[in-house]
């Protein structure tokens, strides 16, 4: 019974994220969740494009920084097209709330037919 006990406790911990891989030799940290392939909730929520308007925005200036080694200078245009995406979205999002519209970010669908309807990308 101790060992069915045991077992259960461990297929516990591994569903609440306390538990860490053998090969890892260390606590359940972020170094640890690499190794074993999981990916944390929240970056999952922000690659998810119902969830995250600007994703296109993100990982263009995240591929130019890691083109151009980190400076920042030589991609201030995209992070500038990336703020100018968030605060669009998010002033969508504040009509809707007031609206009383549910979801109050449009999901991608949603988004691409108001993209449409305007004609060309605002930001």
């Amino acid at each position: 019974m101790a060992e069915l006990t045991f077992q259960v406790l461990v297929e516990l911990m591994r569903f609440t994220s306390l538990y860490c891989h053998p090969l890892c030799n260390s606590s359940p940290t972020s170094a640890c969740r690499k190794k074993t392939g999981r990916m944390p909730v929240v970056a999952g929520r922000l690659r998810d494009p119902d969830i995250n308007p600007c994703l296109l925005e993100s990982d263009a200036s995240t591929r130019c920084m890691d083109e151009y080694n980190y400076d920042k200078e030589r991609c201030s245009a995209h992070f500038l097209k990336y703020k100018n995406c968030r605060k669009f979205w998010n002033s969508i999002m504040i009509q809707r709330r007031r609206d009383g519209v549910k979801p109050s970010m449009p999901t991608a669908a949603e988004r691409d037919i108001i993209l449409q309807a305007m004609g060309k990308m605002p930001y």
